[in-house]
Formats: C-alpha cells, sequence, structure tokens
C-alpha cells in the first residue's frame, strides 16, 4: 500500500515523502506535482531508488494523471498541492501591490478546484483509506484567543482575509463534505511557520521564515540587523511537520477534521539569535530601524494566526510530540553547514 503526494517536489511535502519512504522501506511514494524534481530534490531521494514515482501533471486536469496514478496500490493520500502568493519585490512594494492579486483567479482555482479534482478521483477508489488535507494557519483570523495567552485552538477564530486562506478553508470544507458523503476517513492540517530542510526557491514559492534566514545570514558571517528582537511566531522544523503529518495518516482513528500543526509555543527573534550564538559564536546582530534592517516583522503580530498553536488535538490522537526548539534550529543549521562542505 503506498502514499500519493501532491506538490511533493516542494518544500514540506517533499519532507513528508522521504520520512514516509524511510518509515515504511517495502512501500513507495507516487507524487503528483507540476514540476519535476530539481537538482536538490534529486539529490534529497538519492536513496529512494525506484520506490519514488514523479507523475508531472496539473492538479486540476486529471486526463493528465488519473490513469498514470491508477497504475499504483494507493492507500493514502497526502494533498499539499498549492498556490501560495508570494511578493518577488521589497516588503514596500508587496504593501502596495498585493501579491495575489496578479494571480486571483488561479489561487483560487488550483487551490479549491485542484482539491474537487483530486477528491474526485479518490472517492473512486476503495483502496483508499485515509486522505489528508494540508492546510494553513493563514485561515485563522489575527485575534484570539479570548482567554490569553492561551494557545489557539482548532474551533472558532477562523476568519481569512486573502485569497490563499479563503481558498485553502473553502477546501477544508469541501474535504469534510466529501468525507461524509463518500464514508473517507479524512481531515485537514493547518500548518504553522515551517521552516527547514528543503526551504529553497521554486516556481510556485520564495518565502523564508525568519529561522531560516537568521540561521542562514549566520552561517554567512552577515550582521543580522532585526526591526525588533520581540516579534515571535509558532515555528515548527519540517522534519517535525512530516512526522506529525505522517502520524495522522497513520493513526487508527482520527476524532477531529481539523488539526493544528506546530510547536505549540513562540519563540521571539532574540531567541532564535541566541541560539545562532551558540552555533556560531561570533555572530554579529544590531537593532536596526526598518530603513537598514534585514530582519523586518511587526512586534504587533503575536496573537492569532500569528501566535501559538493548540496542539492538544495532535497529541491527544497520535504519539506525535515536537522537538525542543532549540534542538530542532540546531539540527536545521547542522544540515545547512553538510550541505555547504
Amino acid at each position: 500500500m503506498n502514499l500519493l503526494i501532491t506538490g511533493g517536489t516542494g518544500f514540506v511535502m517533499s519532507v513528508v515523502a522521504r520520512e514516509w519512504l524511510e518509515r515504511h522501506p517495502d512501500r513507495r511514494v507516487v507524487i503528483l506535482d507540476r514540476a519535476g524534481l530539481d537538482e536538490m530534490g534529486q539529490a534529497w531521494f538519492s536513496a529512494a531508488g525506484d520506490r519514488l514515482t514523479v507523475v508531472e501533471g496539473d492538479v486540476r486536469d486529471p486526463s493528465g494523471w488519473a490513469a498514470e496514478l491508477n497504475r499504483h496500490d494507493i492507500s493514502t493520500v497526502v494533498h499539499g498541492a498549492t498556490v501560495t502568493p508570494i511578493s518577488r519585490g521589497s516588503a514596500e512594494e508587496a504593501a502596495r501591490i498585493p501579491p495575489e492579486s496578479l494571480m486571483p483567479a488561479t489561487i483560487v482555482d488550483v487551490n479549491l478546484m485542484g482539491t474537487v479534482q483530486l477528491l474526485e478521483w479518490a472517492r473512486k477508489k476503495p483502496s483508499i483509506k485515509r486522505f489528508i488535507y494540508i492546510s494553513s494557519g493563514s485561515v485563522y483570523r489575527h485575534q484570539g484567543p479570548d482567554w490569553a495567552p492561551e494557545p489557539l485552538p482548532e474551533d472558532g477564530y477562523v476568519a481569512p482575509l486573502t485569497l490563499y486562506g479563503i481558498s485553502k478553508f473553502a477546501s477544508e470544507m469541501i474535504v469534510n463534505r466529501y468525507a461524509d458523503l463518500f464514508a473517507l476517513s479524512a481531515a485537514s492540517v493547518r500548518l504553522s511557520s515551517i521552516y527547514g530542510p528543503m526551504d529553497r526557491t521554486t516556481e510556485s514559492r520564495n518565502f523564508r521564515h525568519v529561522p531560516n534566514r537568521i540561521a542562514q545570514m549566520a552561517l554567512d558571517g552577515e550582521v543580522i540587523r532585526p526591526n525588533s528582537l520581540k516579534p515571535i511566531g509558532d515555528y515548527l522544523h519540517s522534519v517535525d511537520a512530516a512526522r506529525a503529518i505522517l502520524a495522522l495518516t497513520e493513526a487508527s482513528r482520527l476524532r477531529y477534521r481539523h488539526y493544528n500543526v506546530a510547536s505549540g509555543e513562540t519563540t521571539s527573534i532574540g531567541d532564535i539569535i541566541g541560539w545562532a550564538r551558540q552555533r556560531v559564536p561570533d555572530l554579529r546582530f544590531e537593532v536596526a530601524d526598518e530603513t537598514s534592517a534585514n530582519v523586518i516583522q511587526d512586534p504587533a503580530l503575536a496573537t492569532g494566526m500569528w501566535g501559538a498553536y493548540d496542539i492538544s488535538r495532535l497529541e491527544r490522537d497520535t504519539d506525535w510530540r515536537p522537538r525542543d526548539g532549540r534542538e530542532a534550529f540546531h539540527d536545521y543549521m547542522d544540515w545547512l553547514v553538510a550541505g555547504r562542505s
């Protein structure tokens, strides 16, 4: 019984794929993605041999992939294919021209109708026992919970403002309805801010969260100039995120339709710089104004989707637990160093 991952040549989904292959040496992974494996992806999967199949196709167009997928004995689906509108310019440019305004119809079409097409294919396959949809913390509003400083739960506080978040939440609801209509075991996971191995610039994603940027700058010997040491985020290493997703694919029972996948706590820019200095003792940093800062984040964004996510559902239904934040960050820095040698 094999795993299908859509969007599997990208960031988090490629980590999910390799974790599955390492966990199940007698099984296969089938990736459906518009993009093939780039150089980093080929190196990442070098040990997979013939247990990895990459099908290049648009998730919206089953005529280009359904017949090929039907050849494989697929029991589990992780649907991560998505369009994430990312600014390719400066923060000032993004403020003037919201990235989603450049391709609004494409965002909705891929994120929503791509999900519908995959569900249509999956519902006709009795072999499929679990369907996991990869959603995002972007479905949440900017404030909450009401009883600060508690982490943000899955129920309530959902009020997406962007087309990305709206399309993600709409897809969650469609997954729920298909699960009811066709007796499909399905759930959606809402990722917090993910960093770690395999994060690189691709056609659909060109964004690095604060831990990635600080780790890279520290190893490059660059002076880190944050606009403040106080801004926070719920940051999770990509390997931990992958293991959480796989834990849900293998859980004997899913008691909920929505699960946060996060560290469950916040970490500040100051914390991350401190962790980086433990690996690079001569790291230099100085707080700067926004005109000269190279790490800019709004200190006011500290609740709702920007704060800590409640992970108690995930911990109740699986044996997954996040690693200590410092340990995970150092693991990422070690991975970067190994890649540079």
